[in-house]
């Protein structure tokens, strides 16, 4: 088709931007010029700056990319709840194998652990052979480990078949943002990941449900047949709208990032693109810019041709390299600093409230029954829905320091919104273990829950956000790194977590001892914004930072 019969058409054109990196990881000088986008992007040029090329995902239309990131979300959601769902089960998996409670448990531990531990091999898969592939083939191993799992009749086999869900789901932590990543641009990313924390925090409610299910009088079979009604409708839509994200940007002047006009072939490079990119709501190049601008723009993909489920491979993206690099990230603070606060926030707020509060609400004064003893995940639910209107905060933000600066983005500005919930969340689990030690009335417990899991909302969100912001490195291992890290400090602190606070007592371990370590973690922040540039600009400078710098297989977005 020829381009000049669209003239007499609205013209609708490709976002543009001269924003670009400075020096030092985490400073963008975003300040808008001559000819620059700035619809919704809080009057800032938009970053990473978008090819003119329509198949660039920071070009694709915004409902697409919605529907990708409800698509991710609800992976998330899913896969936390299969994992987590069944922990109200373990009473009944004793009894029917014929094992004790501690064994049964081992059925959430270990998947947990693989959970974790998936994403060493699935993440540098998706780096390979691109985003597309390894998120379908992950709902597959999803979906087969499920429905095998609905059918088990032994001990061992349910623990191969819940390993086997756990592995594929794994990379619901990873792909995620990922995805945000490539699609989306960086005044935008704070918000979207804000979404995909709160689904992949309501998976947590999934022991909720699945005590429910019980009282309909069917086996702990109904949970998985539900679950698997669920993923397989969500391996259809992924099918269809999960195109291919990873997209080589070749930039004009190696030495800034100006729009390209050497624009690679269109189609999934099976490169990985970069990590934040957001919507620009046009991209049907207009004639004039065919003209005058670029004259090679290259057509969009049509539907069909974005339902290929292979990607091409990327030779260049190395595999074992990918798996190993990872564990160096340990000695970056601002990852380091993420780790211990999912470690922290998992393992002692959310498992320490799911063993205890079963055993202490059954028990007198309360005697509530087995069945009311998941509605904890009310008081978490609770905390997440009043944090979510929060989640343009940290984009609000750090958007008015950017121009109070003139328009120079750091990344600690994102954090002040943060301070709130510094002390809010290990004031939570002092009023939880005061009210167990002292078996004051339940609400306690939901008050105590409800502020622990409000604050670490935003820890979630924004130290995670903050992490990818100033740090030069390759966005999918530092997730690796973040994966393992944190699964890792939740899975060592649950397995001896009901012995401790069952010999040193409620108000000693969670209101002393949790709430000291939680404080420590959450006391980071003030580090973190007051030296914050100091440690970036001293990491960019050490060996490390150069052979991350020197292995980069993305180019990072902001």
């Amino acid at each position: 088709m020829e381009y000049h019969h669209h003239h007499e058409e609205h013209p609708r054109h490709l976002a543009r931007s001269h924003a670009h990196e400075g020096d030092i990881p985490g400073t963008v000088y975003m300040k808008a010029e001559e000819g620059d986008d700035t619809k919704g992007s809080y009057g800032q040029a938009l970053f990473p700056v978008p090819a003119e090329d329509p198949n660039d995902p920071l070009q694709w239309p915004n409902y697409k990319k919605t529907m990708i990131l409800i698509i991710c979300s609800l992976y998330s959601f899913l896969g936390n709840s299969a994992l987590l769902g069944p922990s109200v089960y373990i009473g009944i998996y004793a009894e029917e194998f014929g094992v004790d409670p501690n064994t049964a448990s081992g059925l959430i531990s270990y998947p947990n652990l693989v959970y974790g531990f998936g994403s060493l091999i699935l993440v540098p898969l998706y780096l390979k052979i691109g985003r597309r592939p390894v998120m379908l083939i992950s709902l597959i191993f999803f979906l087969v480990g499920l429905i095998a799992s609905s059918q088990c009749t032994t001990f061992s086999g349910l623990m191969a078949s819940r390993i086997i869900h756990a592995f594929g789901s794994g990379v619901c932590e990873a792909l995620p943002v990922q995805l945000v990543n490539d699609i989306f641009f960086l005044h935008e990313r704070g918000k979207r990941i804000g979404y995909y924390t709160i689904c992949l925090c309501l998976g947590s409610t999934g022991p909720l449900y699945a005590g429910y299910m019980l009282t309909g009088g069917f086996s702990w079979r109904l949970y998985f047949y539900v679950e698997i009604a669920f993923a397989g409708a969500l391996f259809i839509l992924a099918f269809l709208f999960v195109e291919e994200t990873a997209y080589k940007r070749v930039s004009s002047n190696p030495g800034t990032f100006h729009p390209s006009t050497t624009v690679q072939p269109a189609g999934p490079s099976g490169s990985t693109g970069s990590f934040n990119e957001p919507s620009a709501e046009k991209i049907i190049p207009s004639a004039e810019q065919i003209e005058y601008a670029t004259p090679n723009i290259p057509e969009r993909k049509s539907f069909l041709q974005t339902l290929k489920p292979w990607s091409s491979i990327d030779h260049e993206a190395p595999f074992f390299m990918t798996m190993l690099r990872p564990f160096t990230y340990y000695l970056v603070p601002a990852v380091l600093w993420v780790v211990t606060t999912y470690g922290i926030y998992i393992g002692l707020g959310a498992l320490a409230f799911n063993y205890t509060f079963p055993l202490k609400i059954t028990a007198p004064p309360y005697n509530w029954s087995q069945t009311n003893a998941g509605l904890i995940a009310v008081a978490s639910l609770i905390g997440y829905l009043l944090a979510a209107p929060f989640t343009f905060s940290s984009d609000r933000v750090a958007a008015y320091f950017t121009r109070k600066n003139d328009g120079v983005r750091e990344a600690e500005m994102r954090l002040s919104v943060m301070l709130p919930a510094m002390l809010i969340a290990p004031a939570g689990l002092v009023v939880y273990g005061l009210t167990a030690e002292k078996n004051l009335h339940w609400i306690g417990y939901f008050i105590g829950v409800a502020m622990d899991q409000w604050g670490s909302y935003f820890y979630f969100s924004f130290t995670l956000a903050y992490a990818i912001d100033s740090y030069y490195a390759n966005t999918s291992e530092m997730l690796i790194a973040m994966n393992l890290g944190k699964q890792a400090i939740s899975f060592g602190m649950g397995i001896y977590l009901l012995n401790w606070i069952l010999e040193h007592g409620y108000a000693v371990m969670i209101a002393g001892v949790f709430m000291a370590i939680l404080l420590a973690n959450n006391l980071c922040l003030l580090i973190f914004m007051f030296w914050g540039k100091r440690i970036r600009t001293w990491t960019s400078k050490t060996w490390l930072a150069g052979m991350h710098k020197a292995t980069i297989t993305q180019v990072m977005t902001h």
